[in-house]
C-alpha cells in the first residue's frame, strides 16, 4: 500500500528532513520525492510506502498534519486508492 504526501508553505530549512524523519519514524519509506521552490514557496510531493506503518493510518497522517503545522506548512496525506479514484477519468 501507498500514500501520496503533499507539502505546501514558506520555504524554511530542513522540511524535508522533518517530513521524512516522521517518516522513518513510523517505518513509511518514502519511494519517490519531487519538490520545488517558487521564489519563498516551497512545493513537495511524496509517494511513500505504507505497508509497514507502526501506527494506525489515520494517526500517521495527523502526526504529519500537525507537524506541518508547527512548521506553518500545510502537510496532507491521501491513501494511494483514493488518489488514484479521483485522477479516473
Amino acid at each position: 500500500m501507498r500514500a501520496v504526501v503533499a507539502v505546501i508553505g514558506k520555504d524554511t530549512v530542513g522540511i524535508l528532513a522533518k517530513v521524512s524523519g516522521i517518516c522513518a519514524e513510523y517505518r513509511a519509506n518514502v519511494m519517490d520525492v519531487t519538490q520545488t521552490i517558487m521564489q519563498d514557496l516551497f512545493a513537495m510531493t511524496m509517494m511513500i510506502e505504507i505497508s509497514k506503518l507502526t501506527i494506525d493510518y489515520v494517526d500517521f497522517a495527523e502526526k504529519l498534519k500537525t507537524a506541518g503545522t508547527e512548521m506553518g506548512l500545510q502537510i496532507h496525506v491521501m491513501h494511494e486508492d483514493i488518489f488514484n479514484s479521483m485522477h479516473k477519468i
